[in-house]
């Protein structure tokens, strides 16, 4: 099933609730099932995967995450979009670049993201 997302309109939203530090606001874009697989995971804690399984887990994961780097704050550079899906290239924590891809279930919220970054 197709699904209609406003890319600029949600990569904005996406962008300000983690520029804002408010779990809740950040969790509200993911569902409940939300997978992600990103390089940071296997640097901060290890996991050789980078694969993180369910909201209850993220949410740990970033709120420690958060903790760690409390001025957090990322700068979109381009918001592209695919089937389902949209891919976010922004200035992320390190100053690293990064593209965000994030497919979306039917009810339109992300259950997979894959994260890539700038050395």
């Amino acid at each position: 099933m197709m699904i209609n997302i406003d890319t600029k309109k949600f990569a904005k939203a996406w962008i300000n609730s983690w520029n804002s530090h408010d779990l809740e606001d950040i969790l509200s874009h993911y569902s409940d099932d939300i997978e992600v697989t990103t390089p940071m995971i296997k640097m901060a804690i290890g996991l050789e995967s980078g694969t993180l399984k369910g909201k209850e887990a993220v949410a740990n994961y970033w709120k420690k995450a958060m903790e760690k780097v409390p001025d957090l704050y990322f700068e979109l550079y381009e918001a592209t979009e695919g089937i389902n899906s949209v891919a976010l290239f922004y200035k992320s924590i390190l100053n690293k670049k990064a593209i965000e891809v994030m497919f979306f279930n039917n009810e339109g919220k992300i259950n997979r993201m894959f994260a890539y970054y700038t050395d």
